[in-house]
């Protein structure tokens, strides 16, 4: 069974994302190279990802240019958040709270992260007062 866009990117389909999120609009090529700075990746194989991207409507293409020119047609925001609430059902019942103690559990926290992890809970929780 193909995977849709609805049911969020593959491990490979967020590489691509990342790098078009962080260096912006990309020819197949430039990603690639981006790619390859952490592990060897095929050329080919980095076009029929970005092409099977941009037909399940996570990449836009201009293909004014002589090398068309791919851009994320999803924001990183809404691909966390979707992603996060899949793992969250799918491996935490659906429990907040189990998710968030998993993740503090499984890797140290920096205390300026611990200090935002704070002032978000005091936000959440003043919402409900």
């Amino acid at each position: 069974m193909a995977r849709t866009a609805k049911q969020g990117p593959t491990d490979g389909e967020i590489a691509i994302l990342q790098v078009l999120w962080e260096q912006g609009p990309s020819t197949v090529r430039q990603v690639h190279e981006r790619l390859n700075d952490d592990r060897e990746t095929g050329y080919t194989t980095v076009l029929k990802f970005m092409q099977i991207m941009f037909e399940k409507g996570l990449l836009k293409r201009d293909e004014s240019h002589h090398a068309h020119i791919y851009k994320a047609a999803v924001t990183r925001k809404n691909t966390q958040r979707k992603t996060i609430t899949r793992v969250a059902e799918q491996l935490f019942d659906g429990s907040a709270q189990q998710l968030v103690l998993q993740a503090l559990s499984s890797k140290k926290s920096s205390p300026e992260e611990l200090a935002e992890i704070r002032r978000l809970l005091d936000e959440l929780e003043g919402d409900t007062k």
